[in-house]
């Protein structure tokens, strides 16, 4: 039996986008809500409310709204993959379709950073895009529940989304 393929979502930017933040591919609780880091779990939104002054259980929309006015986009590396559950390391690799980050960044030129939530997402990116040199490019502990790491420790790797 052959595992669905799974269809990710469009991209949360604007055009004062100056920093994009890059998970894997969504969850399965997040596929169902349709809804970026729709795991409760999960410390993104935690993470960002703290980092930018949002309350992270407000309205998915208005959530949204405070990043965009924060000037942060966010996406997913993977456009579709197949996957048996959430984890990352379950994505069949032969299955995977990245996203079009080159229209993106000729699209959004403003974007001179993007920050990977996770080693997965940055393993997947430099396997699949090609990296554009006018972008600087970090590497943040992921923010999945499965990423296990004291809260304080991971938002403290964090706070350097919100110092340029």
């Amino acid at each position: 039996m052959t595992t669905a393929l799974l269809q990710g979502f469009p991209p949360v930017v604007d055009d004062t986008a100056e920093v994009l933040i890059l998970g894997s591919f969504p969850s399965v609780l997040s596929l169902a809500s349709g809804q970026y880091y729709g795991n409760p779990r999960n410390a993104f939104w935690p993470i960002t409310g703290e980092l930018f002054g949002f309350d992270p259980a407000a309205p998915y929309e208005s959530r949204l709204a405070a990043l965009q006015s924060a000037r942060v986009a966010l996406w997913d590396v993977l456009k579709r993959c197949r996957r048996t559950g959430s984890a990352d390391a379950k994505i069949e690799p032969n299955s995977v379709e990245a996203n079009d980050f080159g229209h993106l960044f000729d699209d959004h030129p403003s974007i001179t950073r993007v920050c990977f939530n996770g080693s997965a997402a940055q393993k997947l990116y430099a396997r699949l895009v090609d990296t554009d040199a006018s972008v600087e490019y970090l590497l943040l502990p992921s923010s999945s529940p499965a990423r296990a790491m004291p809260a304080g420790r991971k938002l403290d790797a964090w706070r350097i989304i919100a110092s340029s």
